[in-house]
């Protein structure tokens, strides 16, 4: 035990020189299934992420002035280079409290035509508004006269640890999100729109992860990305692990006064976008969409009646799919050799939310609230207790 305290506390040195958190991984957590370069969303080739993240106040909460906690997320299925370069995409919602704009004529017509975007519950008009404007400002729609569209816009509650109600989240912060996304490594845990977000008893936000796989003789990728805001503690589980049980009298939410809400416990949402270059057809990527709660349910989620629990699924094949004017010819993965994308969406919605809690940092927020980071070492401690540690 203390050769693997020793290891634990050379690596968060390590990390901290060189300005990268650990990762779930990099605590010896075992998961199944091999990892693209950056165990991101990135790994699947053209998608980019990025954040606007709104830090600031502390004390008494004050409506529009603060303490402010959250920010945005953006994630582009071609990189934003690319302008309107539709998608196949489908969503499933496990427990509809919560809200995905645009995912109507997702369904209706198969394709994922604009940016995903998620933040809080309360801002979620303002950012479609302000993406409709960028998209006018940058001609997204290359010159059509009579164009229209539906931004996918996403969001979970923070109001634990924001000031959500004084609406903070403004355009420049959504044009500031668009502005930074990038391929390669991401953040995790406090940033973006995962910024004021809670999981499982402990600190959560924004968490990703990636999973290569072959089918016969291609191989192929899926990737991951989470606003994990969702859960009760007791049902924490990691690598098989009752974590949350183990805990359960360990940094719990220091909560002081609200805005007012009904809360209860296991209540929250979780936004999950499954990104993948397998060629699937809208109605696969409904089958997709729907495989993402069990790994959800693997870490604790239960689908709680105050949970948003909403999901979307899209794959970067088929690039030239869509066409206004003429016959397209789409390839299209056999449903038989489907198991494999399921296996994969599954492992890396796993270890996305895990990422995003090991990321994630303590937080205070309005009124003295506070929500604790998932404490490494007793995580460590715990594990090892199960024989669940690698070492």
């Amino acid at each position: 035990m203390k050769r693997i305290l020793l290891v634990f506390t050379v690596m968060l040195i390590c990390f901290h020189s060189f300005g990268q958190k650990p990762r779930a991984r990099d605590l010896g957590i075992p998961f199944v299934g091999n990892t693209g370069i950056f165990n991101a969303i990135t790994d699947v080739k053209g998608v980019e992420v990025g954040y606007s993240t709104i830090i600031s106040g502390k004390g008494e909460n004050m409506i529009g002035k603060g303490p402010i906690r959250t920010g945005v997320t953006a994630i582009f299925p071609r990189g934003k280079a690319k302008k309107l370069s539709p998608v196949y995409a489908n969503w499933y919602s496990l427990n509809g409290n919560g809200e995905m704009t645009g995912t109507t004529w997702v369904t209706e017509s198969g394709f994922l035509e604009t940016p995903i975007m998620i933040t809080n519950t309360n801002s979620v008009g303002v950012v479609r508004d302000a993406v409709l404007k960028w998209f006018v400002n940058t001609d997204w729609y290359s010159g059509e006269d009579w164009w229209y569209t539906y931004p996918v816009v996403a969001e979970t509650y923070d109001g634990f640890l924001n000031d959500i109600y004084g609406f903070h989240v403004k355009e420049e912060h959504v044009l500031e999100a668009i502005k930074n996304t990038s391929s390669g490594r991401i953040a995790e845990g406090n940033v973006g729109g995962g910024t004021g977000m809670m999981c499982l008893g402990f600190k959560g936000g924004t968490g990703t992860s990636s999973r290569v796989f072959k089918i016969k003789d291609t191989t192929y990728t899926v990737g991951a990305i989470v606003q994990s805001n969702f859960g009760a503690k007791r049902n924490l589980s990691i690598a098989g692990v009752p974590v949350g049980i183990e805990l359960k009298d360990t940094l719990n939410y220091q909560f002081n006064a609200p805005p007012k809400s009904r809360r209860q416990e296991g209540d929250g949402s979780i936004i999950i976008i499954i990104a993948t270059d397998v060629p699937l057809l809208p109605h696969q990527l409904k089958r997709i969409a729907q495989r993402i709660p069990l790994g959800v349910g693997i870490v604790g989620g239960r689908g709680s009646n105050g949970s948003g629990d909403i999901f979307l699924a899209f794959s970067t094949a088929n690039e030239n799919a869509f066409n206004r004017d003429e016959t397209t010819t789409v390839k299209s993965m056999p449903n038989d050799q489907l198991t494999p994308v399921f296996e994969a969406t599954v492992q890396a919605v796993e270890e996305a939310i895990i990422n995003a809690m090991v990321a994630a940092e303590t937080m205070e927020g309005i009124n003295g609230n506070k929500a604790f980071a998932l404490p490494h070492d007793l995580l460590i401690k715990t594990l090892k207790k199960y024989n669940r540690l690698q070492e």
